[in-house]
């Protein structure tokens, strides 16, 4: 998401005019029409018996919203650590996670950025028994830290695998073309996608480190945390809970949004390449052993792509098992499909929102929700014409 380097007065501008065009199957319906956010960066659903939403607001607040079947459908803040998140342009609380156990232990996991020094933390908060009232920001257990160059590209998602593990999005630390070459390199965590076990603890480390990590116990210097690498700014990730693929949508930098199926040890480009073009250098790159996306777009259908999930909900059939993501800028909603070998084999837009999308979510019934950002802090959910 590139919401500094993109004021919100130029997507405005950009989506004025931009409406779902007249073949669009497809439509949004208000989620919560009585409800607004002033900046939402993530809705997600646990399952822990409550069927509560939990909505994540960039500035360092999360809120809870009953199931849509309850009333009256107001946010309860839920965790405010707003005194110690630095939030403005990409920087804020931006990533949510609640542990598997977490009906039983209480554990939930958060990715925001702080000032002076400017890093990024992975935080654990604990809940009280029974989920009840507000979680006391003094629960706080910072389990990673890692400085940021400049207040861009903090990727922020978090979120839990099949495996049990943490998995964190990183951005390449930020300005633009990663002058600090971070995406390459291995012993620094920017630019990564990181896997950790947060049910165990290694050494000074406040968590463990997979044993199938692919740099765990290497002599090379290379930080055993990294999973994937050659990232600019993964927003948003997520596991397809039936293949248990793990997508990725990285924001490009002049020419080229990209989608990519994350492997473990895989190397995708940046910045050698921008998706599927050479970048540094411009021509004549050496290609030898990186993952080009499965999707790419240029800035001609939109400049800041936003990341989303397989759907598998029930209310959309003909949806099942597409890839539904949407850029932040243009507002195009698209669904993607693999074929059998996991190469792409159809991208159909959806529809075209009208507002920047910050990101996807999932209720309790696994049925998509669009998050708008900013003078539209909104949550809509993705429904079939005439549904």
């Amino acid at each position: 998401m590139r919401l500094q380097k993109l004021s919100y007065l130029l997507a405005v501008v950009l989506l004025m005019g931009c409406a779902a065009p007249a073949e669009a199957q497809y439509e949004l319906k208000d989620a919560y029409p009585s409800v607004e956010f002033d900046r939402p960066v993530e809705a997600v659903s646990v399952n822990d018996g409550q069927g509560r939403l939990y909505v994540v607001d960039q500035e360092g607040k999360i809120f809870w919203l009953p199931g849509s079947g309850e009333t009256p459908a107001q946010p309860t803040l839920y965790l405010d650590i707003s005194d110690r998140v630095k939030a403005g342009g990409e920087m804020g609380l931006l990533g949510l996670a609640f542990h598997p156990d977490f009906k039983r232990n209480g554990y939930f996991y958060v990715n925001y950025t702080t000032d002076n020094p400017l890093q990024t933390r992975i935080s654990r908060f604990k809940a009280a028994a029974g989920n009840k009232g507000q979680v006391d920001p003094k629960s706080e257990t910072i389990l990673l830290t890692y400085e940021q160059p400049y207040r861009n590209h903090n990727g922020g998602k978090v979120t839990f695998g099949p495996d049990g593990y943490l998995y964190i999005a990183v951005g390449d630390g930020g300005s633009g073309g990663d002058p600090q070459n971070n995406g390459q390199d291995r012993t620094k965590l920017l630019g990564k996608i990181l896997r950790i076990d947060v049910n165990t603890t290694s050494g000074n480390l406040k968590y463990g480190i997979p044993a199938d990590n692919p740099y765990a116990g290497n002599t090379e210097g290379y930080r055993e945390e990294i999973y994937a690498y050659g990232l600019r700014n993964p927003w948003k990730i997520s596991f397809d809970e039936e293949t248990g693929r793990l997508w990725a949508a990285d924001v490009g930098q002049n020419k080229i949004e990209e989608i990519d199926i994350i492997e473990k040890g895989g190397n995708y480009g940046w910045r050698i390449m921008e998706a599927s073009e050479c970048f540094d250098p411009s021509r004549n790159c050496d290609r030898t052993g990186l993952i080009l996306p499965v999707h790419e777009y240029t800035h001609a259908d939109g400049v800041s792509i936003t990341g989303g999930f397989v759907y598998r909900g029930k209310a959309i059939p003909e949806l099942q098992g597409k890839y539904i993501y949407a850029d932040y800028v243009s507002g195009k909603v698209w669904a993607l499909t693999l074929n059998g070998s996991g190469k792409k084999a159809d991208n159909t837009l959806l529809l075209t929102t009208g507002f920047p999308v910050s990101s996807f979510g999932l209720d309790q019934d696994n049925e998509l929700l669009v998050l708008g950002y900013g003078g539209e802090g909104k949550l809509y959910r993705l429904h079939g014409k005439g549904e």
